[in-house]
């Protein structure tokens, strides 16, 4: 009876085993099944930041560095000196530029304002002499009819062959005076008309001379920018690593010198399944867990959604209309904006892997 009892318990014991084994595996399905109907989840996810090349904007050589490798930086810190003795040299050339093209605006002004002037005292003079034409014509008219007068009488014997003398003198000294006063006003005119020219064509000089300045002043704001980056400086509070300069060394416009890593703005982007998207809304709340902090649980909130899948971003993106075709899941991004990344204690830089887990109800 014995023997007997001993596989009894045996099998007994395994199939109490087996029933918890069958339950617990019940139960995890269970509650599997009941997530994923509230929840979207994916361990294809990372943590992403704004990641700068810090280049040149101006060559020359390198009179001093002031970072080290993975050093923190705040936004404005001096990175490297470039040498700026030829970028002042070029401020204090284009500074003379524009005080001289200054003064030669001043000046042409003046001419423009006396051109301006002579050119109204001679549309004046055309006046005045406009009147005496009238004047010269009127005197004329009445001498022409004085001297017909006169002749009729003369024919009467009513009147001396002095005043008729006279009468004649008078009519030719008018006729004189009435050419010599249409001269006058068109020589007068033109001396108005080539006194505007002269003065339209000092405006314009006033013109010439204003664009110079214009000119000479932006010369100056690009001298003055490139002595500014002389010094470069951090874009934004973060770590600049990859450093590749030293003092001493000769760099080139658009030199990158080191890589700036922003580190008060973190986000995650999660690649969803192309099947999970029918579930993704933008706003909805998600829990983030890094593979290099267990014990860190970060939370955020949905910001966008990629404009195309992965593949068609990728630098050669595939073509199902050639070759055989193969169908495969497509991953769209999803940029996750993070609640909180000021974790102190943590080192939390981009790249790090990420399981996301987004609530949908």
């Amino acid at each position: 009876m014995e023997k007997e009892t001993v596989p009894n318990k045996k099998n007994r014991t395994k199939l109490i085993i087996a029933a918890v084994l069958v339950i617990a595996l019940v139960v995890y399905g269970i509650s599997a099944y009941t997530k994923s109907l509230h929840h979207v989840t994916t361990d294809n996810a990372q943590l992403d930041a704004t990641i700068t090349s810090v280049k040149t904007a101006v060559s020359g050589y390198v009179l001093e560095v002031r970072f080290e490798d993975n050093q923190p930086v705040k936004k404005g810190d001096t990175l490297a000196i470039i040498d700026d003795k030829d970028y002042k040299a070029k401020v204090m050339q284009a500074r003379a530029m524009l005080r001289s093209a200054e003064s030669q605006t001043g000046v042409s002004r003046s001419v423009a304002q006396a051109a301006m002037q002579n050119a109204s005292a001679s549309s004046i003079n055309s006046k005045a002499l406009q009147s005496n034409i009238n004047a010269s014509y009127a005197r004329l008219i009445k001498s022409q009819k004085e001297l017909v007068r006169i002749e009729k009488m003369a024919g009467e014997g009513a009147a001396t062959p002095q005043q008729l003398d006279a009468a004649r003198a008078e009519n030719q000294s008018a006729a004189a005076m009435y050419e010599m006063a249409q001269r006058q006003f068109q020589a007068a005119t033109t001396q108005a008309s080539s006194t505007q020219s002269s003065a339209r064509a000092q405006e314009g000089q006033v013109s010439v001379a204003t664009a110079l300045v214009q000119q000479r002043m932006a010369e100056l704001e690009l001298a003055e920018t490139q002595l500014k980056y002389t010094a470069i400086v951090a874009p934004f509070d973060g770590v600049v690593s990859k450093k590749n300069v030293e003092a001493g060394q000769l760099v080139q416009y658009g030199q990158p010198l080191c890589a700036a890593v922003e580190s008060n703005d973190l986000w995650i982007v999660a690649n969803f399944k192309e099947t999970q998207m029918n579930k993704i809304r933008i706003g909805q709340q998600v829990k983030v867990k890094l593979d290099a902090y267990k014990d860190l649980e970060l939370t955020g909130t949905i910001l966008s959604v990629g404009g195309a899948t992965g593949a068609k971003f990728a630098l050669l993106p595939p073509d199902n209309a050639t070759g055989n075709f193969v169908k495969v899941t497509q991953r769209v991004p999803v940029r996750i904006k993070l609640n909180n990344t000021a974790q102190k204690e943590y080192y939390l830089t981009p790249g790090l892997s990420a399981f996301v887990d987004v609530e949908i109800n």
